[in-house]
């Protein structure tokens, strides 16, 4: 697996944990990693000569700039870019906060797509390739993640209607994975009764996940699924929406769960 990308100049944002921490751990033995996030502990404790940490916010236009000036002045060339930065709120949205939801869908939305404008620049006709992770979720909302849903079906959008018009220069691969159990959850709640908050059904290992990705941006996939029933799920869901909203009931049961934990 850690053959399948070598010699590459990658990027790769969220890095320290969830998924881009599984996917850094894959490609850093072999290439030239640029891993970026607020926080850098895990990054720095793989003690690889073949990293470096940039520390920022990737949710703004800022910090997207910084982070390829500082790939342009580490590479001749970023070959990869994976935009993996992303967060979630388990909630019910029953309050009034604008900057909330401005906050995810800048880290979620506006960051990832800004990326995708700022490769294309950068490689300037040069071969290269751009991934996403998405989400399941953006195909399949779940109650209690209506942001988080909202915002991965934003990119899901996006990452069909870019197929189109995409140069031929620039391969462009998707990840849509199911939960994934990460800190991720812990975050979505704020570390309030985690032991007590169940994850979307279904659930898949992080470390899977990563090989799966690794193995489609190499073969040049458009969109890797790392769990297999999916599609299939997803599907069903589109030509029998009481399959569907029996799935979304299912899931709005832990939300209640969850709250009267809260109480």
């Amino acid at each position: 697996m850690k053959d399948l990308i070598r010699g590459k100049n990658i990027v790769i944002t969220g890095a320290n944990s969830g998924i881009g921490f599984a996917v850094l751990g894959l490609l850093a033995p072999n290439n030239r990693v640029l891993a970026v996030d607020k926080r850098g502990d895990r990054i720095r404790a793989l003690g690889s000569d073949n990293v470096t940490y940039l520390e920022l916010d990737a949710s703004t236009e800022e910090g997207v700039d910084k982070i390829f000036e500082e790939g342009e002045r580490l590479f001749p060339k970023i070959d990869i870019f994976h935009a993996n930065a992303g967060f979630g709120y388990f909630e019910r949205i029953n309050y009034v906060d604008a900057k909330r939801v401005e906050d995810i869908f800048a880290t979620n939305v506006f960051s990832p797509i800004y990326s995708y404008q700022k490769m294309l620049k950068h490689l300037a006709g040069r071969q290269g390739t751009f991934a996403i992770s998405v989400s399941g979720i953006g195909k399949l909302p779940v109650p209690g993640y209506a942001l988080y849903s909202a915002t991965k079906a934003a990119l899901n959008a996006f990452e069909e209607c870019l197929r189109a018009e995409l140069p031929a220069n620039v391969k462009l691969t998707c990840l849509y994975p199911v939960t994934v159990y990460t800190p991720f959850y812990a975050t979505a709640v704020d570390g309030i009764n985690v032991e007590n908050l169940e994850p979307p059904s279904p659930k898949q290992n992080v470390d899977i996940v990563a090989r799966k990705m690794v193995r489609g941006i190499a073969r040049g996939a458009k969109r890797v699924y790392p769990y297999p029933l999916f599609q299939l799920m997803n599907a069903v869901a589109a030509i029998c929406p009481p399959a569907k909203l029996l799935y979304q009931k299912l899931q709005y049961k832990k939300l209640l769960r969850y709250e009267d934990t809260l109480t």
